[in-house]
């Protein structure tokens, strides 16, 4: 099985070491591709095949596509991690890698292929991570993002995202801060978002990874409480109140009683809204939201002080039954933005949600409060709210906050319209159309029709589920670095007999089942493998994989020595259907959460076109009782011919 690797393995190191440079071309070109075999990688480099590649690199003699063929190459072969990255010399990486980045001008593809190996590099060790720190600057990968080559502006964001990924978090801190400075964001809403090309899901995930990480520098101020001794912290607390009651007058010190100054206090932070007026400080002493939510406050009064005041003296003068808390709201609405925004929770290796706003708006998180407390107040008096209503008008002023943001607004601006337009009459309204789709009748011969109706619906969405499996699906191989930029393709036979896969370029969609090469017969399946217990998930340990990954992972054993086909489906749909579509064909029950969310609305479309006609008719809930026979059936007619 062996004998092809070894030959080629052979024939290709004699042939990229030729003199004659379309000979050494086309030998490189053909090792690139031949290299993502392990067993052909494993014979290469055995043969000290990775010291040619590097006196490649090192003459510099050859530019171009042979330097491209030869960085290609050598990226594969280390990919299967037979050589650690450590094992590079820092006189290679500095002297060729880096420069190769560094240098305007140089081609395109070779810078590409010298980024994708630095962003490998850099998780391997502290060491290289460092190196690759001080020799390739921020300033140079903001370079590359203001490009138009989509491929180098994504692997010059793989870098990025890989170096802050592996930062501490002072270091994190004092690169991201450098990062605002230069305006990343401007860069990021011009030269990617509203890039000509359409952004693709990869770029997607590295810009939501970006925004989870800015988003997480708020974690330390969310988890910090107050300290009343500190005096900074104090005076924060005082600029509130006089911020809010400036032109009320301040007793001063020389005519009234210590006691009547804190008399006056107490009321003021009382009128604020703290709840512990007379030491505010305890309010901020839950973390989260700490001093993130003293931080907010400020910010508020600061950029939007005629809003500020409109709203603390405007409840301020209601009845102390109405009044909506200024400081109690900023701090519960503080905690429910931090939840819904996953501030410091970890980042998913496979999302791609991130929010167009978040990179065309300056300090996104404090500006976003400040149309959120707003909508609290407005909120607070349509519902008409008392004290004891707290909870329920924040409960209304989350769905609000959920529901725009899912309708995913271009700007902040936009946002603030469609919240404000969501009032509560129309929450009210969404809420009850929403149940009325939910509903259904219980009634004992409805719920008999509906049992009925099952296995014909289940029968269909069997259909559907192979239907999709002989679509096939575009598979990524992730490994533990993180690349995202290995696909594969699966699908059924027509027959249903055979699964084909194999792996596929970039950009192909939907590959034809001819040139798919591998095959694995459907009666060879012996078991189906999820999450932990597939062989993928434990190879690596299970501290590399998150949930989100472990949630995606499947895998199948085969054949009577038991090989396995491991996948990580790009979506929970994705997921869905494949468990199902494998169960079936392995005659198992169908158990995904999507198989029963689809059978209870194919049953209630098909429920409501049959019961149409006893629309507004109450359904009982037993059948009406059998009458009693007739005394006698003289009633009847005999319509048999009657003889003359």
């Amino acid at each position: 099985m062996l004998v092809w690797q070894d030959q080629e393995a052979e024939r290709l190191l004699s042939g990229i070491q030729s003199h004659n440079l379309d000979v050494k071309a086309d030998s490189l070109k053909k090792l690139a591709n031949l290299s993502r075999d392990i067993t052909f990688a494993q014979e290469f480099i055995n043969r000290n095949g990775l010291k040619q590649l590097f006196l490649i690199v090192e003459e510099g003699n050859d530019i171009g596509e042979i330097l491209a063929h030869t960085l290609k190459a050598f990226m594969e072969l280390m990919e299967h991690d037979f050589v650690s990255w450590e094992t590079l010399s820092p006189a290679f990486i500095k002297k060729q890698i880096v420069r190769y980045v560094n240098t305007a001008g140089m081609d395109a593809s070779v810078q590409q292929l010298s980024l994708s190996i630095l962003e490998n590099m850099v998780p391997s060790s502290r060491l290289l991570f460092e190196l690759v720190k001080r020799e390739v600057t921020l300033d140079r990968l903001l370079t590359h993002l203001q490009m138009t080559n989509q491929q180098l502006q994504l692997k010059a964001m793989a870098l990025l995202i890989a170096l802050l990924l592996n930062a501490s978090d002072a270091e994190r801190r004092d690169m991201m801060g450098y990062l605002s400075e230069r305006n990343i964001r401007q860069f990021i809403h011009k030269n990617i978002i509203h890039a000509s090309e359409p952004m693709g899901d990869e770029m997607a995930h590295y810009l939501y990874v970006l925004q989870s990480i800015t988003l997480n520098l708020l974690e330390r101020r969310m988890r910090t409480p107050m300290d009343p001794y500190s005096q900074e912290q104090r005076e924060l607390l005082q600029f509130l109140r006089h911020s809010a009651f400036e032109l009320e007058s301040e007793p001063s010190a020389g005519t009234v009683s210590a006691e009547r100054r804190r008399s006056v206090c107490v009321t003021e932070f009382r009128k604020l809204g703290f709840q512990n007026y007379s030491n505010p400080a305890q309010d901020l002493h839950r973390t989260p939201p700490g001093l993130l939510a003293l931080d907010n406050m400020v910010y508020f009064s600061r950029h939007c002080p005629s809003a500020y005041s409109r709203f603390v003296l405007e409840n301020s003068s209601r009845d102390d039954k109405h009044e909506c808390p200024f400081a109690r709201s900023s701090i519960q609405l503080t905690l429910a933005l931090c939840e819904i925004l996953h501030v410091g929770e970890p980042c998913s290796e496979t999302a791609q949600a991130f929010y167009l706003m978040f990179f065309g708006q300056d300090h996104f998180f404090q500006e976003l409060f400040c149309i959120c407390i707003q909508l609290q107040n407005k909120t607070w008096k349509e519902m008409r709210a008392t004290q004891e209503d707290f909870d329920k008008v924040l409960q209304v002023v989350r769905e609000q906050i959920t529901r725009t943001l899912s309708l995913k607004p271009t700007s902040l601006e936009l946002f603030k319209t469609r919240v404000n337009a969501l009032n509560y009459s129309e929450i009210l309204r969404l809420r009850q159309t929403e149940r009325m789709h939910q509903e259904e009748t219980l009634a004992a011969p409805v719920l008999e029709l509906r049992e009925r109706l099952k296995p014909e619906l289940l029968q269909l969405i069997r259909q559907q589920r192979l239907l999709r499996l002989c679509e096939g699906t575009l598979f990524r191989k992730i490994s533990s670095r993180r690349r995202q930029d290995k696909l594969w393709y699966c699908r059924l036979s027509p027959n249903h007999k055979v699964l084909h896969y194999g792996d596929v370029e970039q950009g192909v969609q939907s590959p034809p089942i001819e040139s798919l090469p591998e095959k694995i017969p459907v009666a060879d399946i012996k078991e189906l493998l999820v999450g932990r217990e597939c062989p993928h998930m434990k190879e690596k340990g299970s501290g590399k994989h998150n949930k989100d990954v472990l949630d995606l992972a499947f895998s199948i054993s085969y054949d009577v020595e038991e090989y396995y086909l491991n996948f990580i489906a790009p979506t929970r749909y994705e997921f869905c259907l494949w468990m199902d579509g494998l169960n079936v064909l392995l005659g198992r029950e169908m158990t995904s959460e999507r198989t029963q969310s689809e059978l209870d609305i194919l049953l209630s479309m098909e429920l409501k076109l049959r019961l149409l006609d006893l629309e507004n008719i109450s359904i009982p809930d037993a059948p009406p009782p059998v009458p009693n026979p007739p005394s006698n059936l003289n009633f009847c007619y005999d319509f048999s011919p009657h003889e003359q």
